[in-house]
This record gives structure tokens, C-alpha cells and sequence, in this order.
């Protein structure tokens, strides 16, 4: 498995300049999504003093014709600070900050969903949205070669690696825990993590977040997990479907509640947006992964824990299903139900603003409508 040149530098070397004092000033990272509407990019600056609320953050710009994001003869495109963090890679008192981007005539790039997704989210705000997502991925070597798996062939069959413990069932165990520690560092509301079905497949949580906090902190999860395999020279790929054959792709389940809903008799309320979605299944479909469905449709088969892309279900502990409530909810008739549905290189903004059109502004049809 090929790994990256510059996992070979040294760490000890480069750690004799990180612990260098930096005076008064701050360096700050600006984050964004680019042209894909999956890769993230970067930048630093740096500020005379420690930032203490978005509001202190300058707005800045970037080469868009770099980022699949403009032409080279209008390339200047703004970034809008949105959410800053914590960096866990210079430390305090250093940030990161998740921007918005916008064009040349200040109207949001293609791929910032963040805007609608905000006004959307303002609509329901009395609603009080919680959301939790379950973002699994799978790291692979520079080659794109699953990490741990034999050079010339396949490990052993799917079985003794979910929640695996021990050097032939955990391949890079030291990537999440370093990734889990670094979220926590930084302020991500990351709330667990397990290994997955498939070897060198894991999986970490973030949420409840309410309302557009779910896309910031999904995003910048993301972003501190792709620092983490740069440090120990491995990628992580969001790919719903990295192996072919008989082997589990790679979703981002969406849990989704109400205040109606977590009260006694919530069950009602969940059921109607549960019928709701049954209504407008190709319309989320769509929007659950970058591609308008094609990727899903590599994962959504009806087999490895999924429903068929073609078809709407739901059921009560149902692995299969479209919509799975929990068994707990369904004793109790209240708490949340799971959205299976959602790709792994989903764009949180997207897939948790077609949950709120869909369950809460009780939109129908396949296209959203414009507040």
C-alpha cells in the first residue's frame, strides 16, 4: 500500500517550530467547499490579535478558476466566515474558520448550500431541529488501496470487523483516535465512533446539533479527518461505494427530531413526516448525495444493509429500510427516526434541508420551493 512522501518528513523536526512562541498575533485557517461540492480547501492569515466571535473575522477571497469554482478571467471569489473552531493542529489560540462562498457579484457559488439551507432553517427555528449524522468512511492508501488489505488480494469476508477489536479485525485504530481527540479539541460535536462492517471502514457521529450547526460541524469533521490521514500519510475517501462486489459501502444515516417529537405521543409526528418523505422519495433522493442519486445508486441496492434506491420503506429496527425507527422509539412513542439514505460525501446542508422542506414545511413535488 503506497503512502504519502510527506508522511515520511519529520514530525520531530517540524514540532521544534510549532512550539516557537508567536507573540500577540493569530493564524487563522479559512476552510470551504469547493467547485465538487465534495473536496474541502484552505488557507491561513494572519490576525494581530485572537478573534472572539465570527463578527472579528475579515472577509477574504481566493482564485476560483483553481478550484473548479470560476473562470481564470473573472476568478475572484469571496469567502464569508461562518463558523470558527478551535485548530487542533497549531493550537491555541489559533482558529479555524468554515466559509461560505460567494461570486464575483456576491451571489453564493453553486456549491455553498449553506445559505438556503440557513433561511430554511430560520423558517422552523421554534421547531427546535435536532439532527445527528453517522459519517462513515474508509481509508485507503495514496493508491487508493484499502488500508491493512493484503497487496494481492482480500481479507478475510465481512463478519469480525464492526466494532472490532485487535490487529486482524481494526485497520487504523491510531487515524481515529487521533481524528476523535482533535474534534473534541476543536469544539466539533463529535459523540462517538465505532469501526464498521468493512475492514479499514470506519464510522464517528456528530450531533445532536441543532438546526445549520449539523452542516458546520459535519464539515469541519470532515476537514480535521483529511488533516489527520495528511499527518500519517493515508486518504479518506467518503466514496458510498469504494470496493465493489460483496463488501458494505459507505453512508451518513441522518437522525432527525422535533421538540414535538421527543415529547410523550411524539410517535405521531414522526410517523406523519415519515409518510411525508414516502411521498417525495426521488426528490430526496437527489439531493442525498452530490451527484443527483448516482453515486447512491452504486450503494443503495437492497443488499449490505440497504433499501433499494428505487423503493420507499420503514420499518422499527428495520437495517434495510429507507426510514429506520428505533426500537426504543417505537416502545416508548417518541424520540427520533434514522434517514438511511444519505451518501457518505452527502452535503449535510443539503440533506438536512430537504428533511425540513419535506417533514416540516410540508413541501411536495421534486422541486423545492422558493421562500
Amino acid at each position: 500500500m503506497a503512502m504519502s512522501a510527506s508522511a515520511e518528513l519529520s514530525k520531530a523536526v517540524k514540532q521544534q517550530y510549532m512550539e516557537l512562541p508567536q507573540g500577540d498575533k493569530v493564524q487563522v485557517m479559512y476552510v470551504w467547499i469547493d467547485g465538487t461540492g465534495e473536496g474541502l480547501r484552505c488557507k491561513t492569515r494572519t490576525l494581530d490579535s485572537e478573534p472572539k466571535s465570527i463578527e472579528e473575522l475579515p472577509e477574504w477571497n481566493f482564485d476560483g478558476s483553481s478550484t473548479y469554482q470560476s473562470e481564470g478571467s473573472n476568478s475572484d471569489m469571496y469567502l464569508i466566515p461562518s463558523a470558527m473552531f478551535r485548530d487542533p493542529f497549531r493550537k491555541d489560540p489559533n482558529k479555524l474558520v468554515l466559509c461560505e462562498v460567494l461570486k464575483y457579484n456576491h451571489k453564493p457559488a453553486e456549491t455553498n448550500l449553506r445559505l438556503t439551507c440557513k433561511k430554511v432553517m430560520d423558517l422552523v427555528e421554534n421547531q427546535i431541529p435536532w439532527f445527528g449524522m453517522e459519517q462513515e468512511y474508509t481509508i485507503l492508501g495514496t493508491d487508493g488501496h484499502p488500508f491493512g488489505w493484503p497487496n494481492n488480494g482480500f481479507p478475510g469476508p465481512q463478519g469480525p470487523y464492526y466494532c472490532g477489536v485487535g490487529s486482524d479485525k481494526a485497520y487504523g485504530r491510531d487515524i481515529v483516535e487521533a481524528h476523535y481527540r482533535a474534534c473534541l479539541y476543536a469544539g466539533v460535536m463529535i459523540c462517538g465512533t465505532n469501526a464498521e462492517v468493512m475492514p479499514a471502514q470506519w464510522e464517528f457521529q456528530v450531533g445532536p446539533c441543532e438546526g445549520i450547526t449539523m452542516g458546520d460541524h459535519l464539515w469541519v469533521a470532515r476537514f480535521i479527518l483529511h488533516r489527520v490521514c495528511e499527518d500519517f500519510g493515508v486518504v479518506a475517501s467518503f466514496d458510498p461505494k469504494p470496493i465493489p462486489g460483496n463488501w458494505n459501502g459507505a453512508g451518513c444515516h441522518t437522525n432527525f427530531s422535533t421538540k414535538e417529537m421527543r415529547e410523550e405521543g411524539g410517535l405521531k409526528a414522526i410517523e406523519e413526516s415519515i409518510e411525508r418523505l414516502g411521498r417525495r422519495h426521488s426528490y430526496h433522493i437527489r439531493a442525498y448525495d452530490p451527484k443527483g442519486g448516482l453515486d447512491n445508486a452504486r450503494r443503495l441496492t437492497g443488499h449490505h444493509e440497504t433499501s433499494n434506491i428505487h423503493e420507499f420503506s420503514a420499518g422499527v429496527a428495520n437495517r434495510g429500510a429507507s426510514i429506520r425507527i428505533p426500537r426504543t422509539v417505537g416502545q416508548e412513542k417518541k424520540g427520533y427516526f434514522e434517514d438511511r439514505r444519505p451518501s457518505a460525501n452527502c452535503d449535510p446542508y443539503a440533506v438536512t434541508e430537504a428533511l425540513i422542506r419535506t417533514c416540516l414545511l410540508s413541501e411536495e413535488g421534486d422541486e423545492p420551493v422558493d421562500y
